[in-house]
């Protein structure tokens, strides 16, 4: 386990017992979207399968607050085929950005993609890429205001159930 620590957060590698917490985390986020009018994640929709399957192929990443209650989560992935196609090792792929609305402190999905990015750079890597729902234009200017820039579409992503959506694909140069 690596862990790392902010003047807020704690950040550290996922272990199988924080499964139920990224399972909790991600319908957290996803009825909140639900409530907000945002039609991009669905309460139930990744279970504790789907985080198992990227704790085995990426990374998961856990971020509590100063009384150690998980606050935020994000995925980091080494390639991501399905949005980005095949791609030569240099960039990081943030998916799954998530915090706990109600405990996370202000500026938490910052300091989480700012976490991100650093372990990006940590793995060698000079990208961090991550894409969004074409259709949310709020989460595009949110990215676009931590310094991504849209670098293309990809109009027919494939989900887990096979229907295709689009994304905005966004990159960020790490220095």
């Amino acid at each position: 386990m690596v862990i790392v620590m902010t003047a807020q957060l704690t950040f550290r590698t996922a272990e199988e017992n924080d499964i139920g917490r990224f399972v909790d985390l991600y319908d957290g986020a996803a009825s909140w979207m639900r409530t907000m009018g945002i039609a991009q994640w669905k309460p139930g929709e990744k279970d504790a399968e789907h985080f198992r399957r990227r704790m085995r192929e990426g990374e998961l990443w856990l971020a509590a607050d100063g009384a150690g209650r998980a606050v935020g989560a994000y995925e980091l992935w080494w390639d991501d085929e399905p949005a980005w196609g095949a791609q030569p090792p240099v960039a990081g792929y943030v998916h799954r950005l998530m915090t706990d609305r109600a405990a996370a402190p202000a500026g938490s999905g910052r300091a989480l993609l700012a976490h991100a990015e650093r372990r990006i750079a940590r793995g060698g890597r000079r990208l961090a890429r991550l894409d969004c729902l074409s259709s949310n234009p709020r989460l595009r200017t949110y990215y676009e205001d931590a310094g991504y820039r849209v670098v293309g579409e990809q109009p027919g992503k494939v989900a887990a159930d096979g229907s295709r959506y689009g994304v905005t694909l966004l990159e960020k140069e790490l220095g």
